[in-house]
Parts: structure tokens; C-alpha cells; sequence
């Protein structure tokens, strides 16, 4: 999934974040770095509060991560750990508009975003204009089974021989390295490192790695991995 649409007026900085994200883990480390916000945990009752942005045109009619039809017209969103099915309320810090959501794809990829919603759920809490603000994520409730496994996406790639070559790179380094391709109508080719057990454990392996490369996201590997190379 989804950085977000590169071509909807209303999220003009989309398409220099998706330039910012690909150039990988050399200019990740260039940047300034931020302390990111903690993954939400999947039991009911966990909040998360960040930055949340909204995706229709292009990915309309496309298939999500979870294997789904993205519906734009459905109350939806993308989020990288939470289990797919977990439906979460989503509300808009700035005028207190609430909207529940069921998780069906991945992302955003973007540094200091939570959250990604579909058309409909942005209209919902009246931020389809302004393209991206603050929310709080509250989990509603969720699959049964909410354990996994979880990675640390390093770097992301509109190239697939740079991503392989990073990826070799990192294999003589590190025990689990991958490459998950996400379809749109932008390919990217995301590198992934480690294969936890547990959110916490990645994101004891993400701290390690934010000195290296900068920008870095845990995510969740799901089944089946269709898409992993």
C-alpha cells in the first residue's frame, strides 16, 4: 500500500514524501531524524495519536494488501501493524469528528503518519481538504488471534536491482532480510529486515537501527506473504 495518492490535489506533499522514502537508507540517514510514535498495540481500548492522511485515485479498484479490493467509497484505512479486520475509531483532533474503520491494507509509509483512510472515512471527519492532521486511533476491536510476526522496513525502492542490491548488502549483516514488493500504480520494492515474534521485539530492533538508516518503520508480515521475494 500506500504512501497515499501521488496525483490527489488535496495531499500536494505526497509525492515529495514518496521521493523523500525512496531514496533508501543513504538518504534516510541524511536526513534529520525524529522520534516516531509508538505502534499501536491490537487490544481493544489501545490509542495512538499521530498524523493521519487519506488515499483514493489511483488505488481505486485496486487490490490492498490484505488481498481485498480497495473501495474508496468504504469506510477503510491502511495502517502498518494492526491486525487486517481490526476496526478502529479515528478521530480528528482539530473539530472532534469521530469515524470507525475496519484495517484492510498497509501504510502509510511516510515518517510521523499513522494512519491512512479512504475517501469516504476522510470525508467522514472533514479532512479531505486539508489532505492530512492530527487524530487519535482508538482499536474498537480485532481479530482473535493478534499475534504474528513483525520486520523493520529500512529503505524502499522504485528500482528493483537497487533493492536487491541493498538487500544483499544487508543479508551478510543481519540473520533476515527481504524484499516485499507493494503493487500500485507506483511499484515499490521494499526492504524489510528481522522476523519477531512479537511488536515489542521489532521495535527494540528498529531503535537499533534508526542510527543507520534513519527513517524506519515496523511493520507487520502477514499471511500469506504472497508478495515477499
Amino acid at each position: 500500500m500506500a504512501a497515499g495518492p501521488l496525483t490527489t490535489a488535496s495531499n500536494p506533499d505526497r509525492r515529495r514524501a514518496l521521493w523523500l522514502l525512496i531514496g533508501g537508507a543513504a538518504a534516510a540517514a541524511c536526513r534529520k531524524k525524529r522520534k516516531l510514535p509508538a505502534p499501536v498495540p491490537a487490544r481493544p481500548g489501545a490509542v495512538e495519536t499521530g498524523i493521519a492522511s487519506w488515499y483514493g485515485y489511483p488505488y481505486h479498484g485496486r487490490r490492498t494488501a490484505s488481498g481485498e479490493i480497495y473501495d474508496m467509497e468504504k469506510l477503510t484505512a491502511a495502517h502498518r501493524t494492526l491486525p487486517f479486520g481490526t476496526w478502529v475509531e479515528v478521530t480528528n483532533l482539530d473539530n472532534h469528528k469521530r469515524v470507525r474503520v475496519r484495517i484492510t491494507d498497509r501504510g502509510p509509509f511516510v515518517e510521523g503518519r499513522i494512519i491512512d483512510l479512504s475517501l469516504a472515512a476522510a470525508r467522514e471527519i472533514d479532512m479531505v481538504r486539508a489532505g492530512i492532521v492530527k487524530v487519535r486511533v482508538q482499536v474498537v476491536s480485532g481479530p482473535a488471534a493478534a499475534g504474528g510476526r513483525f520486520a523493520v522496513q529500512v529503505g524502499a525502492y522504485l528500482n528493483r536491482e537497487n533493492a536487491e542490491r541493498m538487500r544483499r548488502r544487508l543479508q551478510a549483516q543481519y540473520r533476515r532480510c527481504r524484499l516485499v514488493k507493494r503493487d500500485g500504480p507506483t511499484v515499490l520494492w521494499r526492504v524489510l529486515i528481522g522476523e519477531e515474534t512479537s511488536e515489542e521485539r521489532a521495535r527494540v530492533l528498529a531503535a537499533q537501527l534508526r542510527p543507520d538508516f534513519g527513517t524506519v518503520f515496523v511493520v507487520r508480515l502477514d499471511e500469506p506473504a504472497g508478495d515477499e521475494l
